[in-house]
C-alpha cells in the first residue's frame, strides 16, 4: 500500500489534536463484518487517522435499537490497539434530555463500546429548544468526572452556540471547541454562513464536517439501503440529480468522487476533521486519496464544485 500519514489538525482552541479524516460510527460497523472492521481499524491507526465518532443509537428519530457502538467496541479490541492509539469523540443526545440525562447516557455508552473514557463529546440533537446554561453545566460536570476532555456542538442553532458560549465564559466553565456540523458540496449554508462562520474565521471553534456525502445520493444518485440523515432545506431530491456532475467533475480531477467530495470538506479553512463511513477496506483506502486532491488541486476542486450548492436558501442559523 502507498505510505500515507494523514496530518493532524487541532479540534478547536485548546482542543485536543485529531487526524484531518475520521470514522463516524452511524450505519459504519454495523455493515461489514467483525474481520472486515478489525482490518480497517489497523489500518486507519496504521495512516494515523484513528479518530472514531462513536455514539449510541436508540431515542428520539434513532429508535432503531443500533448495535454499532457494541459492534465498534468489539472490533476495536479485537485490533488490540492500546487505549493511548486511538481517539474516540462520544455523543450526548438532547432528544430526551433532561429525562435522560447526561451521567446515565455516559455510563451507558460507555459501558456499551467497552470505553473508559471518551476523548471529546458532541452534545446534539434536538427539536425543542433546550435548556442551554443547564446543558453547559452539566458537560462540565462530567469533564470534572473525567469522561472527556472537550467538547462541541452538533446541529444547534447559532444563538444557541453563543449562549453557550457566553454561559461557559461567564461561570468559567469549559466552552464548547467545535461544531459538528453538515458540510460539504451540497450542503454549505450553514457552515459558511454569517453565524457559525464568524465563529469559525475568528478561531473560537472548528468544524467537524460530518454528512458529506449526504447518506450516498450524492455519489451514487440512488437511495441507500441505509437510513439517511435529516433533510434540512428539502435537497435530496436535488442532490441525487447532482451526482452525474459530481462524476463530471471526478474525471475532470483525475479523481472520484469521494475523493472530490472529501476534498472539498477538507478545503473549508476551519475544517479541523472530516466523519465518513466506509462499509469496506477498498472504500477506505479510495477516501484516502482524497488528502492528496485536496493538497494538490484545493481551490480547483471548490471552483469546479461552485454549481452544485444547493442549500442557499436555507436559513444560516443552523438547527434542524
Amino acid at each position: 500500500m502507498t505510505e500515507i500519514h494523514v496530518p493532524k489538525r487541532r479540534l478547536g482552541p485548546n482542543g485536543i489534536e485529531v487526524p484531518v479524516l475520521a470514522l463516524g460510527s452511524w450505519n459504519t460497523w454495523d455493515r461489514m463484518g467483525g474481520d472486515e472492521a478489525v482490518a480497517i481499524i489497523r489500518r486507519a491507526a496504521e495512516v494515523g487517522a484513528a479518530f472514531f465518532d462513536v455514539a449510541y443509537y436508540n431515542m428520539g428519530p434513532h429508535s432503531e435499537q443500533s448495535r454499532t457502538d457494541v459492534l465498534f467496541g468489539e472490533a476495536i479490541r479485537g485490533a488490540g490497539l492500546a487505549r493511548s492509539g486511538f481517539q474516540v469523540c462520544g455523543k450526548l443526545w438532547l432528544w430526551e434530555y433532561p429525562n435522560l440525562d447526561f451521567a446515565g447516557q455516559m455510563e451507558t455508552s460507555l459501558d456499551r463500546a467497552g470505553l473508559d473514557r471518551f476523548d471529546c463529546v458532541v452534545v446534539g440533537d434536538y427539536r425543542d429548544r433546550p435548556d442551554i446554561a443547564r446543558i453547559v453545566r452539566e458537560v462540565n460536570a462530567q469533564i470534572r468526572a473525567g469522561h472527556f476532555d472537550s467538547w462541541g456542538i452538533n446541529n444547534w442553532l447559532i444563538g444557541d452556540t453563543l449562549q453557550a458560549l457566553d454561559v461557559a465564559r461567564d461561570e468559567g466553565l469549559v466552552p464548547p471547541v467545535f461544531a459538528q456540523l453538515k458540510y460539504g458540496i451540497a450542503r454549505r449554508t450553514v457552515a459558511e454562513g454569517r453565524g457559525y462562520g464568524a465563529l469559525f474565521a475568528d478561531g473560537t471553534l472548528s468544524l467537524q464536517a460530518s454528512d458529506c456525502f449526504e447518506g450516498g445520493l450524492l455519489l451514487h444518485g440512488d437511495a441507500p439501503r441505509r437510513k439517511v440523515g435529516a433533510d434540512v432545506g428539502n435537497i435530496q431530491d436535488k442532490v441525487r440529480a447532482a451526482a452525474p456532475r459530481l462524476r463530471e467533475i471526478a474525471g475532470i480531477l483525475s479523481a472520484t468522487p469521494v475523493q472530490v467530495a472529501l476534498a472539498f470538506a477538507l478545503t473549508h479553512p476551519a475544517t479541523a476533521n472530516v466523519l465518513f463511513g466506509v462499509s469496506k477496506m477498498s472504500q477506505f483506502e479510495d477516501n484516502l486519496g482524497a488528502l492528496d486532491l485536496a493538497a494538490r488541486r484545493g481551490e480547483e476542486v471548490r471552483a469546479l464544485c461552485a454549481t452544485l450548492w444547493l442549500d442557499k436558501h436555507v436559513s444560516p442559523d443552523g438547527g434542524f
